[in-house]
């Protein structure tokens, strides 16, 4: 079994593009999408295009949630001008998808935990704002119940795999298309990537574990920096255009 796992696209159509390039490039016809896919001031609209005739299995983020279960004016900024980008017809197709899904019995799929969707899971953030890898004990009580020998999960925009004690891997393969933001919860913090490559991890099943490889894509993210700063987010711009928040 070989596959792609894409994440947190967030609006980047070009970011995605360059990522489902590379993966036919490596032969790789299967590809798992973790959510998060169109908040942004960016393209919502090309990037859902893509993603509805894309041949892969797909859950749905918080963000593609928030498009959904509130009405326009409650909407975050993101979420606001997002909404203006679609049609009713691509909100049906998101609303068919999961927020959670097993992928050929082996993987468990997830967009932040399995609990939920807005939970950081591998990363935890401290009161003053740092973000450090989460403990041993935390992230493996809330693998619980999932029997799953791989587990993937997104939202933090961070590549990283973590080894159980049972052996079970959870895999983050990072953002596609938002190398940095802002949060406010659980404490005011930045996540930085550090350089503006669109991000996605290879999988593969060799001699009964996993082979995991993060791959980083150059596109063109000055394209896309521009739109963000033409939308009036300085910050984003910033980060596509980087990998940095300033």
């Amino acid at each position: 079994m070989r596959f792609a796992a894409i994440a947190d696209v967030h609006g980047n159509h070009l970011a995605l593009e360059a990522v489902l390039s590379d993966i036919r490039a490596h032969g790789i016809a299967d590809i798992v999408n973790l959510g998060d896919m169109l908040s942004g001031p960016l393209d919502a609209r090309r990037t859902i295009e893509i993603l509805m005739q894309l041949d892969a299995v797909h859950v749905l983020g918080n963000h593609d949630r928030y498009l959904l279960d509130r009405p326009h004016e409650k909407m975050g900024s993101w979420e606001r001008l997002t909404y203006t980008q679609l049609e009713p017809q691509h909100l049906d197709w998101l609303r068919t998808l999961p927020a959670n899904s097993i992928y050929r019995d082996e993987v468990f799929l997830c967009h932040a935990t399995p609990q939920d969707d807005e939970t950081y899971w591998l990363e935890t953030v401290l009161p003053g704002g740092e973000v450090c890898m989460s403990s041993l004990e935390a992230i493996e009580a809330r693998a619980a119940g999932v029997p799953q020998s791989l587990i993937l999960c997104a939202h933090t925009h961070t590549p990283r795999a973590v080894r159980l004690r049972d052996g079970r891997l959870i895999v983050n393969p990072g953002s596609v298309g938002s190398p940095g933001y802002r949060a406010g919860k659980p404490h005011p913090h930045v996540v930085e990537a550090g350089s503006p490559d669109a991000r996605y991890a290879i999988l593969e099943r060799v001699d009964g574990g996993w082979d995991v490889t993060f791959r980083h894509i150059p596109y063109d993210h000055a394209a896309m920096a521009a739109l963000a700063r033409q939308h009036g987010q300085a910050e984003l711009a910033s980060a596509l255009a980087t990998g940095w928040i300033r």
